[in-house]
């Protein structure tokens, strides 16, 4: 009988404890990628942890880039930074690469809220922002900067959560100006891409540069674009030095031409319900980190773009460098798709004008 009675306390002893311990955890949906959340870390010398009473948060987010890639980068740094910034409350486990799908699929998960966030170049629920991607509309990184801090991008992003049911919590560089490239002959003049089969991602803007051009398009996801180049199903694609190097496209493309003609914004997509479901202090925390995440992505694209450019030179790729000349004949090919975007509602003539005008003054 004493025996039992000691079992008897020692479980009521037990129930207690947990009722009357542990803090509120948000964890991921079922369907979510298990991880292992590393251990929240010890508050700072001689203070009590400021955070403990507010819950743990888990953050799944994923992206398309590889190992090595100034999104992957910044996003591994963004996941360590909020980490020590909560004392280990909310945990980001970032999943690039490609692993949780397309960038489409992944932005389709996070509007369902089977993942809290996204990186890339995915405007399909977004369309506004393609009025960034207008080609040649800026030619240095303080113009786009400057693009990407307006009134006008905040106002953007703004609509995207009335409209999607997200929250875009940054907007930086996806990867530096877009360069063009084929397998069939190098490309100087609008007149080199009539007839070539270009890549696009379904980008409106791509596919309005590369017709206008007379190139016709075919829409191949990102992760499947260097055996889609390998076996031909496209002729040629546009991306960043910085994206042509991780990728090796330059193994399957000998031919490139620094045409430097869109550069692409990079949105942050946050499931929105998750997001107005944190509390303040971590929403406050989590933006500073995001804010500090493009900042250092931005800085990692400047630094790799040369240097990404001369391992494909290295590679024995073509690299053409068009004229003064040559860079006009492109620009004044493109004002088709300038009217184009407006005629659609991607963006209103008042807004195009707003938009030079911030490239103008750009410092």
């Amino acid at each position: 009988m004493k025996k039992l009675l000691a079992v008897l306390l020692c479980l009521a002893l037990g129930l207690s404890l947990v009722a009357c311990s542990g803090t509120a955890s948000q964890a991921p949906a079922a369907s979510t990628p298990a991880a292992s959340a590393p251990a929240a870390s010890a508050p700072a010398a001689g203070g009590e942890d400021p955070y403990a009473d507010l819950g743990d948060f888990t953050m799944v987010v994923g992206h398309a880039q590889p190992d090595g890639n100034p999104r992957f980068v910044s996003m591994e740094k963004f996941a360590e930074d909020v980490m020590a910034a909560t004392n280990g409350h909310v945990t980001v486990q970032v999943f690039g690469n490609g692993q949780l799908g397309t960038e489409k699929e992944m932005l389709e998960q996070v509007v369902a809220g089977t993942v809290q966030g996204m990186r890339g170049g995915q405007f399909d629920f977004s369309p506004r922002l393609l009025m960034f991607t207008l080609p040649f509309l800026t030619q240095t990184r303080a113009e786009v900067t400057a693009l990407l801090q307006s009134d006008l991008a905040k106002s953007v992003c703004a609509e995207a959560e009335a409209e999607t049911g997200t929250v875009i919590i940054n907007l930086c560089d996806a990867g530096g100006y877009r360069q063009f490239s084929n397998s069939k002959h190098p490309i100087k003049t609008p007149a080199d891409l009539v007839g070539l089969k270009m890549r696009t991602n379904g980008m409106k803007t791509i596919d309005l540069t590369f017709t206008t051009l007379g190139a016709t398009t075919t829409t191949i996801p990102y992760s499947d674009l260097y055996m889609g180049l390998k076996t031909g199903v496209a002729d040629g694609q546009e991306n960043p030095w910085v994206n042509v190097q991780g990728m090796k496209f330059y193994e399957v493309q000998p031919y490139f031409t620094e045409v430097n003609y869109q550069f692409h914004p990079d949105p942050f997509y946050v499931n929105a319900a998750w997001w107005n479901s944190l509390p303040e202090e971590y929403r406050t925390i989590i933006s500073e980190c995001a804010t500090a995440m493009g900042e250092y992505n931005d800085q990692l694209i400047d630094e790799n773009s040369e240097a990404a450019k001369q391992e494909i030179i290295d590679s024995g790729a073509e690299v053409y460098v068009p004229t003064a000349e040559e860079l006009e004949a492109f620009k004044e090919a493109m004002q088709p798709v300038y009217d184009q975007c407006i005629t659609e509602g991607i963006c209103t003539a008042e807004e195009l004008a707003q938009m030079q005008e911030i490239v103008a003054n750009a410092k």
